[in-house]
């Protein structure tokens, strides 16, 4: 078992000197762009997005039902995948208008608040960290 825990104490390290990482952590990634007002695109981005989860497995299921109402098991055959397919398209196009800005900061402070804890819990020391920096 220890050498297990050693193990993973390693990657972690390992972990947190790839440049993502160390960077986020050194710049003390934090969510303090979410305070700003968003723009239109990435309102209409973020419905688009939500719009696209209604389009997926919902969607799919729905067709699964009126498949078995109408019998007809071609309805979710060829309907089940063309639709989950369109959802996908839908959610591409919505990160698309809402970009990446605020998907790249959220990561990097997610990546520096795991990575820290990790490390504090690798190094025997309660993990104490504020998540609202």
């Amino acid at each position: 078992m220890k050498k297990i825990i050693d193990l993973v104490k390693r990657y972690i390290v390992e972990i947190s000197q790839a440049d993502f990482v160390r960077l986020a952590i050194e710049e003390q990634a934090d969510l303090s762009a979410f305070k700003e007002k968003p723009s239109l695109l990435t309102i209409s981005g973020v419905f688009i997005i939500c719009l696209s989860f209604v389009l997926g497995w919902p969607a799919v299921a729905g067709l699964g039902v009126l498949s078995i109402h109408l019998n007809e098991p071609l309805v979710v055959v060829i309907g089940g995948p063309l639709t989950y397919g369109l959802s996908h398209l839908v959610f591409i196009f919505g990160m698309y208008l809402s970009g990446g800005t605020y998907t790249l900061i959220f990561c990097r402070w997610l990546t520096r608040v795991s990575v820290e804890r990790l490390l504090a819990l690798g190094n025997g020391q309660q993990a104490d960290i504020d998540l609202q920096k």
